[in-house]
């Protein structure tokens, strides 16, 4: 097979299947996926071109839907020990103090939604926190192991790579990053936009004579860009952020990000005592054609690709995974029909349209940071999926494809019976009967004003998949999903 290609091969010519999944890409969405299936007892190999996983901070936000996420997952405690909230920003001039800058409106946390900071911590840490958890499940991840070539058949997925052998598949998802070599392989198509002609620099250094507790913004100054300098929540780094006039050639040596620093800032060059990883980049939105190709699903950068403003990018990502895991394991079990893995595409490719175009507003800077970036609202009302039975409803009632909210009732909390692999069958200030479904959870609750009285049947990733006044017609969604009664 050719490198970078994709053939029909004939059913059965490579076999046995050495996994379930391949997963290409050790990112958080690679990572996300792989902890997913692995809990499900879906067998997932992830493979990763580099010789370990990612470095540096290029994603450094966990919105309050990605901590819920990670809550279910199993990671919110490591996450919270080595995360904290974004600071108040300090705005220089002249090397003295001028005014303070909020980063992130406040929001109030509230018994449905708990989780309502967005939390500060390096993606490398992120990517840690979730390698640790995949090798807890007992997966792991084969480092050194560049994907050449994709072929497919109507069995399976068989990849190629630089060096050692072959990997045969039923299934396999692209979270290679926005260069995807699995997406050019497929021949997807990427469509985008210059969100700002400016490039700019991303940095993680250690420095001297900034403290911890702010951001530190240098406004435009003298010819020169913006720079803001963040400290990095949970270590000792600093991530420095500069804009550039467009045609600049940026340097990101240790002595060129010494003369960004000092030029744009009142720090000396050897302030900036140690580089740990840079990079420079232009803002631009894209999203991938399609994101499924046969047997092959595209998913976190691979499929979309943001302006780093707002804290979308690696979020939607996670989503992106969160959402695929529950329905390759249904299929992989035998008892869901292929069919679901269409609805993985119908809702993640338009609700990551949506966040393409929020994080550019953000970035243009008009959307602020806030209840608008927290993915709490997202959900899936319009999907295939979402089957609301009852009728009258007001557009801010909880509807069929909402996310399904927290809450204690009865000495119950819900997250705490929707945490786990799971569909949860919830009967809310109802006594009626409820029929049998033999893989999901029971769980009977009063009255809670969030829902609303009814029956409500919540999916493994946590949206209402089914809602009725009562449990007729119930089954029948239930045995379509893959569900035991």
């Amino acid at each position: 097979m050719e490198p970078n290609s994709v053939k029909e091969i004939g059913v059965g010519a490579v076999n046995p299947f050495d996994t379930d999944v391949l997963v290409v890409g050790a990112g958080p969405t690679g990572l996300a996926l792989a902890v997913d299936l692995t809990r499900r007892g879906v067998r997932a190999l992830v493979v990763e071109r580099s010789d370990g996983l990612f470095p540096g901070s290029r994603g450094k936000g966990l919105q309050p839907r990605t901590q819920e996420v990670l809550d279910d997952l199993g990671m919110l405690d490591a996450v919270r020990a080595a995360a904290g909230p974004y600071p108040a920003a300090i705005v220089w001039q002249d090397g003295e103090r001028k005014g303070e800058h909020k980063m992130v409106d406040e929001t109030e946390a509230t018994e449905a939604a708990p989780y309502h900071e967005t939390w500060m911590l390096p993606q490398w840490r992120t990517q840690e926190i979730l390698f640790a958890r995949l090798k807890e499940l007992g997966g792991d991840v084969a480092f050194g192991r560049e994907l050449v070539g994709i072929a497919q058949d109507t069995a399976g997925v068989t990849a190629s790579f630089a060096s050692g052998p072959q990997v045969r598949a039923r299934y396999a998802v692209a979270a290679d990053g926005g260069r995807s070599a699995v997406r050019r392989a497929l021949g997807i198509g990427m469509t985008g936009e210059t969100v700002d002609p400016n490039p700019m620099l991303v940095a993680d250094v250690r420095l001297t004579r900034l403290d911890r507790d702010n951001v530190h913004m240098f406004p435009p100054a003298g010819g020169e860009g913006l720079m803001v300098i963040f400290p990095l929540a949970g270590t000792e780094d600093f991530q420095v952020i500069a804009q550039f006039p467009d045609g600049t050639d940026i340097d990101i040596s240790l002595d060129g990000i010494r003369k960004v620093v000092a030029t744009r800032s009142h720090l000396s060059p050897e302030d900036v005592t140690e580089l740990r990883w840079a990079s420079n980049f232009r803002p631009r939105a894209a999203l991938a054609d399609r994101f499924r190709e046969g047997r092959v699903f595209l998913a976190g950068d691979a499929a979309h690709v943001h302006s780093p403003a707002g804290a979308q990018g690696l979020n939607t990502s996670i989503q992106d995974a969160y959402n695929l895991g529950w329905k390759l394991g249904a299929v992989l079990s035998g008892k869901a029909p292929e069919s679901l893995l269409d609805s993985y595409e119908e809702e993640r490719l338009a609700n990551a349209a949506d966040m393409l175009g929020l994080s550019t507003k953000v970035h243009r800077g008009e959307i602020r940071r806030g209840a608008a970036t927290q993915q709490l609202g997202l959900g899936y009302r319009g999907s295939s999926l979402a089957v609301e039975t009852r009728e009258g409803l007001s557009e801010d009632a909880l509807h069929a494809g909402d996310r399904a909210p927290d809450g204690i009732r009865g000495g119950t909390r819900l997250f705490d019976e929707f945490r786990g692999p799971h569909w949860t069958l919830l009967a809310v200030g109802t006594d009626g009967d409820l029929p049998h479904l033999a893989t999901a959870r029971t769980v009977r609750i009063p009255a809670y004003e969030a829902y609303g009285p009814g029956v409500f049947l919540i999916r493994p990733d946590g949206y209402v998949g089914w809602a009725g006044e009562t449990a007729e017609g119930l089954v029948e969604y239930a045995a379509r999903m893959g569900i035991d009664a």
